[in-house]
C-alpha cells in the first residue's frame, strides 16, 4: 500500500538520481532506473537479471504476485545500489557534501585569498570529505553535549570583580604620568606619533564612519569580507589605542559607537581568527583598561558566536564561520580542506579570557582541546606544519613558516605562559622545545652575516622571511628570562640578530613584505610581487619589545626612523596609505588604511617613546593585534585582598 501512496513513498525513497522522478510501481521504476545505469552500469545488470529470473513475472506486470514485503526489500536494494554506485562516478567532494552533509556543515563555494594562492593543494581531498561526511552528525552530537554540560558546569553568577581585578595588578596600567618620558626629544617623538594617529582617527571619522577601514585617496569606506558582515573593525581596534594616548573625546565617539551601532547579529561569512584577534581581543582590552560593563558584554555576546566553528570530528575549529547561522567551513586555498596552525593557535589568549569573565570554563576546554591533541600527534623534527586537517586530525602537508601560517601560534605559546602568571607549564614546554626545532632547523646565517628563519618544506629550505615572520624578535626576547637560565644571554643575543635583520630590509626605512637571502640577495625582496608594505607592525613591535629589554638607545632611534618614513611615504592628505614598492622612486599607493595601523603600528611606537611603566609587562600582555591582556593571577582574583591596592590612574 506504501509504494503506490506517492507522497508517503517519496518521503521514504528520497530522490537520489538528477532527473529521476521517484516512480510508486517497480515497473515503472525499473525503467527510470535504466536510464540512469551511467551511475553505476554493473548494478543495472544485476537488477535487470533479477527481475528476468523472477517467476512469473512479465515486463508488463512485473512485481504484481511479488508479496509486498519482497517488493519494498528488492527495491529499497536497488536504491542502495544506486547510491553507493553514483559515489564512484560524483566528479568532486562537494557534491558529496550535498549527498550527504547537512545544511550546517556543508561547504559554500570557496574563498580566495590571493597571498596564499601559490600553497598546493594536496591528495586526499575527496577521501577526507567522505571521512567528514560520515562522522558528522556523531560529531555535532557530541559536541553539543560538551558545550550543553560545560554550560550546566558553569556558575550562573557570571560576575565578574572589577574591582578586586584591579587589585590584583602590580602596578597602575596607565603608570604614574601616562609613561611621559623626562628626556625632551623622546617626548616630543611620542607627541608625534600621538599626532599620527589623531590625524588618521579624524579622517576615517570624516569619511569611513562606521566602515571597517579607510580607504584614504579615494575618501571612502572599506567592508571586505573578513569580518562575516561585522562593521567598525578600525572603531574597535582603536578604543585601546586611543584611551592609551589620552585622546578621551575620540575614545567616547568610538565607545558611543560599539554601544549603539555595532550589531552582533550578522549572517555574514567571517574569518574566526580576525574577528578573534581585532573584535575579541579589542572588546576585552577596551574592557580590562576601562570597566565599561558594556564591552563585557559585546564580547561575551560575540564569544558565543565563534563557538560553533569547534565543531568538527577533532575539536579544531575551521577558518570561516557565519556569525548568524553558525556554519563553518575551511579557506579554499587551503590544502585539503585544513585548517591554519596560526589561526586555531591563536585562540588561547582571548578564550582563557572569555571563560574568565563569563564563569563559564567552555572557551578554555575549547582552546585546551587544541592543545592536547598536538601535544599527542607526531611532530616533524619536532616542528609544527601549517596545515592540519580538522577531520582526521592529521598535518595535511610539512609546510613550516614562522611567518605567515604559523607565526601566531609560537607567540602564543610563550605569552599563554607568562599571561597565566607563569603557571602554565605545559605552555612553556611546548614553546622552548618549538623554539628548540626552530633553532635547530630554521634558523640561518647568510653570508653577510645576518641571522634569519627560513621556512621549510618537507626538509627542503626557501631562503625567505617574510614581514610577519619579524615579529619573533620580540618573542624570543620575552620568553629570555623563562628558559634555561644559561641559555638567556643566547636567546637575548637571537632576539637581537633577528631585530637587526628586519632593520637591515627597512633599506628605504621601510620594509617588504618579504626578503630573501638566496642568489646574491642580503634582506632583500628579489620579486615585484614581495615589494609591497600594507602599514605592518611586526618590525616596530620587535624594536619596542627590544627597548623594553634592553634600553638600548638605538631601538628608538630605529623606530623614529619608521615614522619619517611613513611621514614621508604613506601620508597622504584624508590618512595613511600602504605602498605598492618600497624601492621604487615614484610612491604608488595602495589606497588602505588598515585597521592593525590604528591598533598595532601606531601603538607600538607609542609606546617605544613611552616610559615602562605605560602597560607594565609585568601585568599585561599584547595578543597578536597588540590589544594588551592582563596577567591572570588566580590565587588574588579568586582569594582574599590583592597584591595591588593603589587605584589605577585614569
Amino acid at each position: 500500500n506504501r509504494l503506490h501512496d506517492k507522497e508517503s513513498s517519496g518521503n521514504l525513497f528520497p530522490q537520489l538520481s538528477q532527473g529521476c522522478v521517484f516512480q510508486p510501481r517497480i515497473s515503472t521504476f525499473y525503467t527510470c532506473y535504466k536510464t540512469h545505469r551511467k551511475a553505476s552500469q554493473h548494478s543495472v545488470t544485476t537488477i535487470s537479471m533479477v527481475f528476468r529470473k523472477l517467476p512469473g513475472v512479465s515486463a508488463s506486470g512485473m512485481g504484481l504476485r511479488l508479496s509486498q514485503k519482497f517488493v519494498f526489500l528488492l527495491f529499497l536494494s536497488g536504491l542502495v545500489t544506486l547510491c553507493f554506485g553514483a559515489l564512484f562516478f560524483l566528479p568532486d567532494s562537494v557534491r558529496l557534501k550535498r549527498i550527504f552533509l547537512s545544511k550546517t556543515e556543508s561547504q559554500p563555494p570557496s574563498i580566495t585569498n590571493e597571498a596564499k594562492a601559490d600553497e598546493k593543494v594536496v591528495g586526499g581531498e575527496a577521501l577526507e570529505d567522505l571521512t567528514m561526511s560520515r562522522s558528522k552528525t556523531e560529531s555535532s552530537s557530541k559536541d553539543e553535549k560538551v558545550t550543553s554540560s560545560s554550560n550546566q558546569r558553569a556558575n550562573t553568577d557570571t560576575s565578574f570583580d572589577y574591582n578586586k581585578f584591579k587589585k590584583c595588578l602590580l602596578k597602575p596600567p596607565l603608570g604614574i604620568e601616562h609613561g611621559k618620558s623626562s628626556h625632551p626629544q623622546t617626548l616630543h617623538r611620542r607627541d608625534k606619533v600621538k599626532e599620527m594617529m589623531k590625524f588618521a582617527w579624524d579622517n576615517y571619522k570624516s569619511f569611513a564612519w562606521g566602515k571597517n577601514e579607510l580607504r584614504p585617496l579615494t575618501k571612502n569606506g572599506h567592508i571586505g569580507n573578513m569580518f562575516g558582515g561585522l562593521r567598525g573593525a578600525s572603531i574597535v581596534d582603536s578604543l585601546d589605542t586611543l584611551y592609551i594616548m589620552g585622546l578621551i573625546d575620540e575614545y567616547n565617539d568610538a565607545k558611543e559607537w560599539v554601544e549603539t551601532s555595532l550589531d552582533l547579529n550578522s549572517n555574514g561569512e567571517a574569518s574566526l581568527f580576525e574577528v578573534n584577534i581585532r573584535y575579541v581581543g579589542g572588546l576585552l582590552s577596551a574592557y580590562y583598561l576601562t570597566g565599561e560593563e558594556m564591552f563585557k558584554r559585546k564580547v561575551l555576546e560575540l564569544g558565543e558566536k565563534l563557538l560553533p566553528a569547534f565543531n568538527t570530528p577533532t575539536g579544531i575549529p575551521r577558518g570561516v564561520i557565519n556569525l548568524g547561522s553558525g556554519t563553518s567551513w575551511s579557506w579554499g586555498w587551503a590544502s585539503a580542506g585544513s585548517s591554519i596552525l596560526a589561526e586555531f593557535g591563536t585562540l588561547h589568549l582571548e578564550f582563557v579570557h572569555l571563560s574568565e569573565l563569563s564563569n563559564n570554563p567552555i572557551y578554555t576546554e575549547k582552546v585546551m582541546n587544541i592543545r592536547r591533541l598536538l601535544n599527542k600527534i607526531e611532530k616533524p623534527h619536532g616542528l609544527y606544519p601549517n596545515f592540519l586537517s580538522p577531520v582526521s586530525g592529521n598535518w595535511v602537508q610539512h609546510h613550516v613558516s614562522i611567518g605567515g601560517l604559523g607565526d601566531s601560534f609560537y607567540e602564543y605559546l610563550i605569552k599563554s605562559y607568562l599571561m597565566s602568571d607563569k603557571t602554565d607549564e605545559e605552555a612553556k614546554n611546548m614553546y622552548y622545545s618549538a623554539l628548540e626545532a626552530i633553532e635547530a632547523n630554521l634558523v640561518q646565517k647568510s653570508p653577510g652575516g645576518l641571522t634569519y628563519m627560513a621556512e621549510w618544506r618537507g626538509g627542503i629550505l626557501d631562503h625567505k622571511m617574510g614581514h610577519l615572520a619579524c615579529f619573533s624578535g620580540g618573542m624570543v626576547g620575552i620568553g629570555a628570562d623563562d628558559g634555561a637560565p644559561e641559555k638567556r644571554q643566547h636567546f637575548l643575543d637571537l632576539a637581537a640578530e633577528i631585530t637587526h635583520t628586519c632593520h637591515e630590509s627597512y633599506t628605504t626605512k621601510l620594509g617588504p613584505e618579504a626578503f630573501r637571502f638566496d642568489g646574491g640577495a642580503e634582506a632583500t625582496a628579489t620579486r615585484l610581487s614581495d615589494r609591497y608594505y600594507i602599514l605592518r607592525p611586526e618590525v616596530i613591535e620587535s624594536y619596542m619589545y627590544m627597548w623594553r629589554l634592553t634600553h638600548d638607545p638605538k631601538y628608538r632611534e630605529w623606530g623614529w626612523e619608521a615614522v619619517e618614513a611613513l611621514e614621508q611615504h604613506c601620508r597622504v592628505e584624508a590618512g595613511f596609505s600602504g605602498i605598492r614598492d618600497v624601492y621604487a622612486q615614484t610612491v604608488s599607493h595602495d589606497n588602505m588604511q588598515q585597521s592593525f595601523f590604528l591598533s598595532e603600528t601606531l601603538k607600538y611606537l607609542y609606546l617605544l617613546f613611552s616610559d615602562d611603566d605605560l602597560l607594565p609587562l609585568e601585568d599585561w600582555v599584547f595578543n597578536t593585534e597588540a590589544h594588551p591582556l592582563p596577567v591572570i593571577r588566580k590565587s588574588c582574583l579568586h582569594g582574599e585582598g590583592g597584591t595591588h591596592d593603589k587605584t589605577t590612574s585614569e
